[in-house]
């Protein structure tokens, strides 16, 4: 309880001796914070984080637990965690200080809250029915296609390279922009919050030399794009309009319109929790 009082009276304390320029410095530190903590979350680097925090924790209890030979390496690791840092998010780093520069002063937004999309369940179902009927369509015609769907890990590093869309989902759009010569065909299209977000967007190259030869940039494409993020990425192969679908490293071969949509409804569809106890009752059948 003592603990608690003296904690109360070093804050009374501490707000009493404040002025003008403190107030202002507080504020302006926190927005610094605030915009960097919004730069992240539209990237990759947001679960790079997440990986520093759970070290950091691991540090702390090492610690406190006086665990010696943890805290020697855990020491060690942060001892060069900052050229780390810098080299891990040099694009990030980049990209930051190039919005810098091209920010207007007047369009500077302080703890702005911007509209977003209510990413329903039934948006995101409408969404899902659209891609599998214009992946379906594009498979008959062999035309190739690449369909980012992105969940937890924001692909803002990936959408930067494309075209913004942010258009509602339709089998019609998404076939005309795969339509052979067009502008936007030989890049991905990324799906943020039910709606096409981007297209014409650069995926970066899976490196592994597990890919079958007879597999195009496409799905080496795919296959490094869900190695990097959780995100399901459809492929149509141009050549044999075989759909296939790469998670997590993996690529998965031979689907249908329905197929797709079982896949596709698993990994996206917001369930709560009368949903989930639902559907573990149907796989229990």
């Amino acid at each position: 309880m003592d603990a608690i009082i003296n904690f109360w009276y070093t804050i009374v304390g501490v707000v009493k001796t404040m002025t003008i320029s403190d107030i202002f410095d507080i504020v302006i530190v926190t927005f610094l914070v605030y915009s960097l903590i919004k730069l992240v979350q539209q990237t990759r680097a947001a679960q790079l984080i997440k990986g520093i925090l759970v070290l950091s924790a691991a540090y702390f209890l090492a610690e406190i637990l006086h665990f010696n030979t943890l805290s020697f390496i855990m020491r060690n690791i942060f001892q060069f965690g900052v050229l780390a840092l810098i080299v891990v998010f040099q694009p990030e780093l980049r990209r930051a200080l190039e919005q810098v520069g091209r920010t207007k002063i007047r369009s500077i937004r302080f703890f702005g809250i911007t509209s977003t999309y209510d990413n329903s369940k039934r948006e995101t179902e409408e969404m899902i029915l659209e891609v599998a009927d214009a992946t379906e369509k594009m498979a008959g015609t062999k035309t190739g296609a690449l369909i980012v769907l992105e969940k937890t890990t924001k692909l803002g590093e990936v959408i930067s390279t494309g075209t913004i869309v942010d258009a509602k989902p339709s089998a019609a759009l998404i076939g005309g922009i795969f339509f052979p010569n067009s502008p936007l065909h030989d890049g991905a299209m990324v799906i943020r919050d039910a709606r096409i977000y981007a297209a014409g967007c650069f995926l970066p190259l899976s490196d592994t030399n597990r890919i079958s030869k007879d597999l195009g940039t496409r799905h080496r494409a795919a296959i490094g794009m869900s190695e990097v993020s959780d995100a399901v990425v459809v492929v149509v192969s141009e050549e044999t309009g075989t759909i296939s679908v790469a998670m997590e490293g993996t690529l998965m071969r031979g689907y249908d319109k329905h197929s797709l949509i079982r896949l596709l409804a698993d990994e996206l569809m917001p369930f709560d929790e009368k949903d989930k106890e639902a559907k573990e009752a149907a796989d229990e059948q």
